[in-house]
């Protein structure tokens, strides 16, 4: 596999980040997560954390170096993160659960499979346009599917806010896996918070993922983001990945990998049998993260 990808994430207006996003790969299956812990209920940055480690370990243990079945794993894994998400609650005698968004993909085989709980999205981009992206679990969604409102009352909605789908709910959260698409060179993958797509046009979210290289691509998208929501600004989150790209200094690739090698920048990546705990992360630690996500992207390897 030969790809390169860069992340970046800004505060916002508000006090915590609760945004966590991170990839890793083996020789031949790549991992993005990104998810968005929910305002309004407590710790949403553990719940955040604990699902990205969740299923980064759920890959690690499983992609040797395939996974099997990408559209299991994705299901599995994301039901498991939501499950030590409530396992958390319990153990720390929480009156009500962390809740968080997730969207994830695997690359493998040069295709691409992607699953979501929430409103975080993942877009498919190819020559600046948008070939497929993920339909938001909320309020406004679904009074739009249903024709109850036009397109385009969704962005100034009252309840546009509202997700109906989550991992950490009292309830089980429909995870929504879209099957395989092949990817073309060239082709980009965006996967961001709400704190993004919110804040520009979808067309211009396309241009701005698709112009450049990623590391110039991302820092600027999320910039305006916040810019031009102003004072109501969320965290905003983006992970961009160039899949094949022809600017080979900025290309990683996985082909030097032996069998059983495993390179990520999720943190802490939990055993799969280790009970949850509250990871210690500060606003520096994430600050720290990043700027050593951006030194590894940085480095260059070539087949």
């Amino acid at each position: 596999m030969r790809f390169s990808v860069f992340q970046d994430s800004l505060l916002g207006q508000r006090q915590i980040n609760q945004d966590r996003m991170g990839y890793c790969f083996t020789r031949d299956a790549l991992l993005m997560v990104l998810a968005d812990g929910m305002g309004g209920h407590p710790r949403g940055e553990i719940a955040a954390q604990t699902a990205m480690q969740t299923i980064a370990a759920e890959f690690q243990a499983q992609a040797s170096p395939l996974l099997a079945d990408p559209i299991e794993f994705l299901d599995a894994a994301i039901r498991r993160a939501h499950r030590e998400i409530l396992r958390y609650q319990t153990a720390n005698q929480l009156p009500e659960s962390p809740r968080t968004t997730i969207v994830a993909c695997v690359v493998q085989r040069s295709k691409i499979w992607f699953a979501h709980a929430g409103d975080s999205r993942l877009y498919v981009l190819r020559e600046g346009q948008v070939l497929r992206r993920t339909r938001d679990h909320s309020k406004v969604q679904s009074l739009l599917a249903l024709g109850l409102i036009q397109p385009g009352e969704e962005l100034t909605h009252p309840e546009r806010n509202k997700v109906l789908n989550c991992l950490g709910s009292p309830f089980e959260p429909t995870i929504e896996v879209t099957n395989a698409i092949a990817l073309a060179p060239n082709d980009r993958v965006l996967l961001c918070s709400d704190g993004v797509w919110s804040g520009l046009p979808e067309a211009d979210l396309a241009r701005l993922a698709c112009t450049g290289s990623v590391q110039t691509a991302v820092p600027s998208m999320v910039r305006r983001a916040v810019l031009a929501q102003g004072r109501s600004a969320d965290n905003s989150t983006a992970m961009l990945m160039d899949w094949e790209g022809e600017t080979i200094a900025e290309t990683l690739s996985s082909l030097d990998l032996p069998d059983g090698a495993f390179t990520s920048t999720i943190a802490q990546v939990l055993p799969l049998d280790t009970q949850a705990s509250e990871p210690e992360l500060s606003d520096d630690d994430i600050e720290r993260t990043i700027r050593e996500i951006r030194s590894a992207i940085g480095k260059t390897q070539t087949p």
